[in-house]
């Protein structure tokens, strides 16, 4: 029951990475840009109406928004697909997604200026813009760093019974992915009905707290190690901080994602460190 389970699971990553899917969805990105860009354009001049969703689309780069957004959602399925390779990858995907909503949020902060030309009237709009972009960028630059100490970590940490963990994490990763197309299709439905978008990125982090505590839970069966599993559960605490800085009041959002990402570069420091001087026995039993 389970290896055909796993196998689908294997078959729809392959589908996902494929060039062919992967200039399909630049393409479609583009063609959404471009769709949004001419909407917000007609119905900012009263040349078109959508409705309930005409207060969206009046501000003349909201198209930006959009496309931001669905590049975010695409980005969370191929933080999917990554679980089942690396915790370590995984959790830097995170962060990498959180750069992104930070860097969204500055463009959606963009998309509601109406006014360039008066500083008090763009004053508090220009100001969160630069929070939240050198936010992504403090984000993008420390887990830089951590990508490179990470990749240094030996091979010889691998489990004995590396097949069984993964997948485990393979069958951890499809209970995401249905559970992000349930979070998706509710918001959709949420979306045609009152014409507001959740953005239920925080709800997709809560479930994917549980998944990495689960994650740490099952790593016990093949490892005891102090280190290791110190490690594993620092990363369900960044995860925890990570799911908190998406619903905190702005400015301290950015403030709390920046600090996360530096808790981890700094376990990731120590960790390797801890590696230079540690028997191979201290690191895989």
């Amino acid at each position: 029951m389970i290896k055909p389970i796993i196998k689908l699971f294997d078959k729809h990553v392959l589908f996902w990475e494929s060039p062919k899917i992967i200039q399909r969805i630049s393409s479609f990105l583009v063609i959404s840009f471009i769709v949004c860009g001419i909407c917000s354009s007609l119905v900012y001049y009263n040349l078109l109406s959508v409705g309930p969703f005409n207060n969206l689309f009046k501000h003349p780069f909201f198209a930006i928004e959009v496309a931001f957004t669905i590049l975010l959602i695409l980005e969370l399925l191929s933080l999917i697909f990554v679980l089942p390779k690396s915790v370590s990858r995984s959790l830097g995907k995170q962060f990498e997604l959180l750069s992104l909503i930070f860097l969204r949020d500055a463009f959606k902060e963009f998309s509601h200026l109406d006014n360039f030309l008066l500083w008090n009237d763009a004053k508090e709009t220009i100001q969160s813009m630069l929070v939240y972009s050198f936010g992504g960028l403090a984000i993008f630059t420390v887990m830089g760093f951590t990508h490179r100490l990470n990749s240094k970590i030996r091979l010889s940490e691998t489990y004995v019974n590396q097949t069984q963990f993964v997948r485990v994490k393979k069958l951890l990763a499809l209970f995401l992915l249905i559970s992000f197309f349930l979070i998706g299709i509710r918001d959709f439905l949420v979306l045609v009905q009152t014409g507001t978008y959740l953005h239920s990125f925080d709800t997709f982090y809560t479930v994917l707290i549980f998944t990495d505590i689960i994650i740490v839970l099952v790593a016990l069966r093949y490892t005891i190690n102090y280190y290791r599993v110190f490690r594993y559960t620092a990363f369900v605490l960044a995860t925890i901080l990570i799911r908190i800085s998406l619903t905190i009041e702005p400015y301290y959002n950015v403030v709390l994602g920046v600090l996360a990402s530096v808790f981890v570069l700094i376990l990731a420091v120590v960790y390797n460190h801890f590696q230079k001087w540690l028997t191979k026995r201290e690191l895989t039993t």
